[in-house]
């Protein structure tokens, strides 16, 4: 018999967190984005592919006038370890005067977060709100920006699952999977 590269991948990984973990996170992010809104309208920015799934999940518990839209944007690829930020596709709702909520798969280095928050601002944002599931327990950043909203925190590792890929597969796990070698 042998192993699909799927079963040999999940033999070299370890569940992080569960469905139930991750919703327990997302539920609490819904709470705390409500309290910080206020009642105000909001402009969410789904940052693809690793937040669909985040995305999806979080905006049904919020309340409110919201207007989804998307860019694509990514230091990845299909690679494992991050590189130059790469614009596929950029927002097509206009941001003046406009509340964002940037919501994100993963806060690692910071680079993509702060490169979407310089970018809101320059199209006249009102508010730039940040909001990661996870966020990597890094000692050293080299840039400024941190998440303001986060889900669960992990160490330094290559992650899957839940909207995250492994070299462009594996994102419609539930659960969130660290590769043992990273």
């Amino acid at each position: 018999m042998t192993l699909s590269k799927y079963e040999i991948i999940r033999q070299n990984s370890y569940l992080l967190f569960s469905a139930e973990q991750i919703k327990c996170a997302i539920n609490r992010l819904a709470m705390e984005l409500e309290t910080h809104l206020a009642g105000r309208s909001a402009h969410i920015l789904c940052v693809m592919n690793g937040a669909l799934l985040f995305t999806s999940d979080l905006v049904r518990h919020l309340d409110g006038d919201l207007k989804i839209d998307y860019c694509q944007v990514s230091s990845y690829g299909n690679d494992t370890t991050g590189g130059e930020l790469q614009w596929q596709k950029r927002p097509q709702y206009s941001m003046q005067d406009q509340v964002i909520i940037i919501l994100d798969d993963i806060f690692d280095r910071g680079h993509t977060l702060k490169a979407l928050i310089s970018y809101c601002h320059s199209q006249g944002a009102k508010e730039v709100i940040s909001c990661v599931l996870l966020r990597k327990k890094l000692p050293h950043r080299d840039v400024t920006v941190q998440p303001e909203f986060f889900g669960l925190e992990v160490d330094d590792y290559y992650v899957f699952g839940y909207g995250m890929d492994y070299r462009g597969h594996l994102r419609h796990l539930p659960d969130i999977y660290a590769l043992k070698e990273s």
